[in-house]
């Protein structure tokens, strides 16, 4: 059982509510898809759990939710919120512009208000700058972008490869990051910048850095309307890996009409604020997607990253009394085995 984040790498928290499950504050979970998660309280993004650990949880959780009085719901989605202080939020068959609302508000919403504080704190230590520079004769207009500067500074991820490397990424090599399509095969390749030059990552390895580099990218996140914008453009193509097949060629396509210059062509800075969050949505849920399809190498590097955890690969493999236990599920009521 992990107990930490595997995207921002801080403690998930305990609960006494879940007697077989007493990880996380808030967990969320789909009984009708067998899906649990625990929603991290620092970065609010949601930790698919292994099979093997979910089954009598998501019971549980249906059974705590249904006895709490303390509930609020639509035909899709609902919260509740225990005595011991643990929040459920319980999935039906939402839509996706409601299941986002309920996925990323709380993260775009918190981000949004922990980079204004970020800004402020910017700001004011560009005020004081620039005041000692005045009162030294120094002329303040070389420290115009002083404040953004240091926020930059303070944004930035550790990035393993798959060969094993560690890379360092701060936010002004993120925004030199460019996202292009291989011309013979077509696929998704991620040119990012780091300390020590470049690397051309393609396919789930381009896609899976990618995916940490988007909400750094994103620090700002954005309002309501925005979000809603963003999954409008998911939308228009129909699922998150469509968009994703479908952006890299848009952007080509576009920067060739627009006459931009090469060095500027494919780089994700410059893509509009609903674009950034819609393709940071559509990268965490295609790796999970990935996850769930037992595809589990960047699900199990990620946890690596987090916290000590050696046998992940292993634990996650689903035991042969899960398979029965879920053909069980997928019985009518009332049907028995012949």
């Amino acid at each position: 059982m992990f107990t930490t984040c595997i995207f921002c790498n801080r403690p998930l928290g305990q609960n006494e509510a879940i007697e077989t499950f007493p990880v996380g504050r808030r967990l969320a979970f789909d009984g009708a898809k067998g899906r649990l998660w625990v929603v991290c309280r620092k970065c609010e993004r949601w930790n698919l759990t292994p099979l093997e650990e979910r089954w009598e949880a998501i019971e549980e959780c249906e059974r705590e939710f249904r006895e709490c009085r303390l509930r609020m719901s639509t035909d899709n989605v609902g919260l509740a919120k225990l005595k011991e202080g643990l929040v459920l939020v319980r999935i039906g068959e939402p839509l996706r512009p409601e299941f986002a609302a309920w996925r990323y508000g709380d993260q775009f919403g918190r981000r949004r208000k922990r980079a204004i504080m970020w800004t402020t704190a910017g700001v004011a230590v560009g005020v004081a700058v620039f005041a000692g520079a005045a009162a030294a004769g120094v002329t303040v207009g070389a420290f115009g972008g002083l404040p953004q500067a240091i926020i930059n500074s303070n944004i930035k991820i550790d990035v393993t490869t798959q060969d094993g490397r560690k890379l360092k990424v701060t936010k002004t090599e993120m925004d030199k990051s460019k996202l292009l399509v291989d011309p013979s095969s077509e696929e998704w390749t991620l040119a990012m910048k780091h300390k020590k030059g470049e690397e051309i990552l393609t396919g789930p390895e381009a896609m899976r850095i990618a995916g940490l580099m988007l909400p750094k990218m994103n620090y700002m996140a954005g309002s309501k309307q925005t979000v809603v914008d963003a999954v409008g453009l998911i939308e228009t193509v129909g699922d998150p890996m469509g968009y994703l097949e479908r952006l890299p060629l848009d952007m080509q396509r576009r920067d060739l009409q627009d006459g931009v210059k090469q060095k500027k062509q494919g780089l994700i800075s410059r893509l509009p604020k609903p674009t950034k969050l819609a393709l940071e949505m559509a990268l965490h849920e295609e790796q999970e997607r990935r996850a769930l399809a037992g595809e589990l190498l960047d699900l199990e590097m990620a946890w690596r990253a987090a916290e000590e955890v050696a046998q992940i690969a292993d634990d996650l493999l689903v035991p042969k009394a899960i398979e029965e236990h879920m053909e069980r599920l997928k019985k009518p009521s009332g049907e028995t085995e012949t």
